[in-house]
Parts: C-alpha cells; structure tokens; sequence
C-alpha cells in the first residue's frame, strides 16, 4: 500500500504530495491538466523505463518519493526515491540506500497493478489466467497443484535417469577403453589410503639408514666412549668434590656436573639404542622406492593428489559398472519413468478436475460484476485445452484462457481480440472485485475506467469501485462524479496559465469539494450543481 508520494519536476509538475488513504482515493480535473503524470510518477517508482523528457523544462532532474508498506501486518514499510536527470540517467535509493531500477520493479511493482486502457494488463496474457483462477479457488487448487508438481519432478528426474543409462550404454571407442585403462592402471598398482604420506616420510630413513647408524655411533662415542666428554667431565666432578670441602661453592659446582654427566650418559645410550636400532635391508630399501614410483607415476596421470586418482577410478568403474550392467539398468529406471509417469497422469487429471470446476465458477462470478457494470449478457468463458504430455510445465498440463463473449448465441473470443479498451477495463475491475485480497496485489491504480459511462453505468461502476476498495487501495483518475464522491480522499488537478504551464494537485473538502463535484456534473458551479453534488455527497456518505 501507498502511504504518501512526493513529485518534483515531473512532466508539468513542480511540486506536489499525495497522502493516500487505504480505501478508495480519486483524482479528477480538466482534460489536460496533467493527471497522466501522476501515473507516470508511479510507474518510476514501479521500475519501468524512464524517458529524459519527463524531466520538467528548465529543471535539472526530476524526483519521485514514496512510502511504502508491503502489507495490512508491515507496520514500518520502506521508502524509495528515483531521481531522473535531463541527461537521461536514473537513481535509486531505497530505505536511504542506493538500489538499482531492477530492485524498484522486484520490490514495489509487484504491489502495484496499472489498470489504464492503454497499460498491460494481466487479462490480455493469457499465460496468466489460471494463475488468477488458482488464486481465487487456493483451498481447492493448492493441494493437488502440489501434488502434480511433485510428480513432475520426480518424472523429469526419472527421464532424466533414463537417458543417462541409456547414453552409458552406447558408449564406445575412447570413453570405454579409457574406462578400462584407468581402473587397469590404479588398480595395477593398488594404492591405500594414506601410503603415499606414510612413504614420504619412511623412505628417507631408510634410503639414509647407513648414514643415520653412523651418525648415531660417532655421537655416542664422542660423549661416552674411550677419551670421550664424559672422561674429563668426570674427572672435573671428582676434582671439585675433594676440594670441596675447603670451599662448599665448588662442591655446587660439582653437583651440577654431576647432573650433566648423568644426561649426557643417558643420551649416550639412547644414541646407541638407535643405532643399533636401525635396519639396513637393501632389499626393502628397492621396495620402498619402487612403491615410491609407481604411486608417484599415478599422480602424473590421474593427479595432482592422490584424492584425484580415487575419484578418476571410481569414475570409470561407474561408467564401466553401467555399460556392463547397461540391460537391466536400463529396465529398472524404464520402470521407474513409467511408474513416475503414471503417478503424474493421475494427479493430472485430479489438477485437471479441480481446475474445471473453478474455472467456470469464477467466470460466474466475474459475470455478475460485469452484469453489475451495465455489460449487458457479456460473459466471460473458461476454456481448458489438453496439451501433449511433453508440453506441460509446472502451471499444469493444459492451456487455460478466459475468452470475452458480448452476448448469448456469440463465439467466445481472447480478449485481446475482441474487447474495447473500456470493456477491458470493466472486465478487470470485476475480476479484481471477485479476486477481492486473493490476488496479491494491494494497490489498484485504474485510469479511464470509467472512459464512455454515465447515468447507471457510472453509478454501478462506483458501487464496484467501492467494494474493491474494502479489500484493496485503489486509485482513481476520473471524470466521473458518481465515481468521485464515494471516495475517501479526493484531488483535484489543475493547470495554471504561463510560458511554462505548472500543474498543480490539492486536496479538497467541504464546499471544495462540492464545488468540483458540481462541476464535473454540469460543467459550472451553479446553485443547482451545487445542490446536485451536495445531495450526491451526503448520499455517499462522504461529505
């Protein structure tokens, strides 16, 4: 819903704020004094393309602001902003953010439904009837639109499956020996988990054992063996033991000694412990190394890691596993799609029966707000095509269409083919009236409706425009008087004179709004107009 819209520079228009109410709000005024501008203002705020010459003459940019709420329970709502330079280009700012155009149409447009004669409207797509219908009979049409849907996945995914098998089973040439080559080759070698980390670290202690042992030994002995640290280190221990006794500091230092000796001796025969622990085979050495190789040759393969050369196997044991297995794979998911195929149909025809007998309840309904309207014995026809099972799509499997029929005994036609402009928009306002809040829209915005009407016609058209505003915000550009005093804030637009003209919108009131009323009556303000819209007013219950 709309809770205010402020206009800068736009087309005519210098200035202007509308603050809207949640019920029925009408702009009315002189032919030319620039309400088509106001609709203009929405459509920027609703994302469609902007024109550089909306930008009023003279001006810099010209801006649109509004305040938004999304629906009855959205107590915050948001603000938008479009700002349209003489140059031609376009900003957006959403909640004080920058936003794209794309965001406008994505976030506002689809509160909104631009019902002008010259405007797209939903009943000239006939891709989007059904979706009107499944809307209108939800507690009936939800349930096994679910279902169908489902089961048209779990088909597609079955046919899907069938085809897989079925192009493994015609595989040949290079896939196939490539297949067979690669499982050949890792399973030749048959690597474990983890060997190649386990190798990296093993192979070089034992490419290196000699060395190590040596190593080892030659340490050992440079702390305990013959003339080794340990000899003099004790001697020193010794010494200062026996002078000890002269002095208690050496005898300190003798003690630490001591401790150092008992560390070195212990390290000693660690390193001989890991000398002798050492295993040179040269045997086991060759194959160590050999392993090495062939684990590292499957990595130039199939690498760079050894996770790489799992998946290349496991890869084409499946590819062989399904042309091996190509005949009775190819059986079980044939069953699987008839079986899912079946299960489709079935819910098909339960969509289907469920959408038949909506579909001509609606148009019912919708037929007697056009008979509301003054349409005659037009009617709207509900018209269900089966289509061919590989045409049907997550909306259904038929074509569905709300065809315009003038009168009994007559051909029910598209509408785009056969209804005026008035009579679509007459066909959209009791259709949206019957929808009432199933439709998803909040705010209606309907421009020329009432194009062409008078005496009954006018005063049924209000009485539709006044039950649609129960459920919706609607906002009416009219000529009409009958329209314009059941609403709940009315505007006038107006034009003053000068080389650039400037439109202008206020809101009128009390005699104000007596006065314009009078005057889209009869053209003046007399004192029988006067009395006229007075009357009209008080009847309306608006005045």
């Amino acid at each position: 819903m709309i809770d205010e819209i402020r206009v800068s520079n736009l087309a005519l228009i210098r200035e202007a704020e509308l603050s809207l109410s949640s019920g029925l709000t009408v702009l009315t005024g002189e032919t030319g004094a620039g309400k088509t501008a106001l609709l203009s203002a929405l459509k920027l705020l609703m994302g469609e393309r902007a024109d550089a010459s909306q930008v009023r003459e003279g001006e810099p940019y010209a801006e649109v602001e509004g305040r938004i709420f999304t629906d009855a329970k959205d107590t915050e709502g948001f603000t938008v902003s479009r700002r349209l330079s003489a140059d031609g280009r376009s900003r957006v700012r959403i909640d004080g953010s920058l936003g794209s155009v794309r965001e406008l149409s994505e976030r506002v447009a689809p509160l909104m439904d631009l019902c002008g004669q010259h405007e797209h409207q939903r009943l000239l797509d006939a891709s989007t009837h059904v979706g009107m219908v499944d809307a209108w009979a939800h507690g009936s049409i939800a349930a096994p639109l679910e279902a169908y849907r489902a089961d048209l996945l779990v088909a597609r995914e079955a046919a899907r499956e069938l085809e897989r098998v079925e192009a493994a089973a015609r595989t040949e040439g290079f896939r196939l020996e490539d297949a067979r080559y690669t499982v050949d080759r890792i399973d030749e070698v048959d690597p474990h988990e983890g060997e190649l980390e386990e190798l990296e670290e093993t192979l070089p202690r034992a490419e290196h054992a000699e060395a190590l042992a040596a190593c080892a030994h030659e340490a050992a002995e440079a702390l305990s063996g013959e003339g080794g640290a340990l000899d003099p280190l004790n001697g020193a221990i010794a010494e200062l033991s026996r002078m000890g006794g002269v002095d208690g500091k050496l005898s300190e230092f003798a003690d630490a000694l001591a401790g150092a000796a008992i560390t070195l001796e212990d390290v000693a025969q660690d390193l001989r412990r890991y000398r002798d622990g050492v295993d040179f085979d040269p045997a086991e050495l060759a194959r160590l190394q050999e392993r090495y190789a062939a684990l590292k040759g499957l990595l130039r393969q199939f690498g760079p890691h050894m996770e790489d050369v799992f998946q290349r196997r496991d890869e084409a044991q499946e590819l062989l596993s399904l042309v091996s297995d190509s005949d009775a794979r190819i059986a079980r998911a044939r069953r699987a799609l008839e079986e899912a195929e079946s299960k489709l149909a079935q819910s098909a025809k339960e969509l289907r029966r469920a959408r038949n007998a909506a579909g001509p309840r609606f148009c019912r309904e919708v037929t007697r707000q056009m008979a509301r309207l003054e349409m005659g014995r037009a009617e709207l026809v509900w018209e269900a095509r089966k289509l061919p099972r590989e045409r049907w799509t997550e909306a259904g499997p038929d074509s569905y269409e709300l065809l315009y029929r003038s009168g009994p005994g007559l051909t029910p036609r598209p509408l785009r083919r056969i209804a005026s402009g008035g009579e679509l928009s007459r066909v959209m306002l009791a259709s949206m009236v019957v929808l009432g809040e199933a439709d998803g829209v909040d705010t209606l915005v309907f421009d020329e409706v009432d194009a062409g009407v008078g005496g009954a016609v006018a005063r049924s058209l209000a009485a539709v425009l006044a039950d649609l505003a129960r459920t919706h915000q609607v906002i009416v550009v009219t000529h009409v008087a009958q329209v314009a005093v059941v609403a709940a804030e009315h505007y006038v637009v107006s034009k003053s004179d000068g080389d650039i003209p400037e439109t202008r919108l206020s809101k009128v009131t009390g005699d104000e709004r007596v006065r314009e009323v009078a005057r889209m009556l009869s053209g003046d303000t007399g004192e029988a107009s006067i009395a006229h819209a007075r009357e009209m007013l008080a009847e309306a219950g608006t005045f």
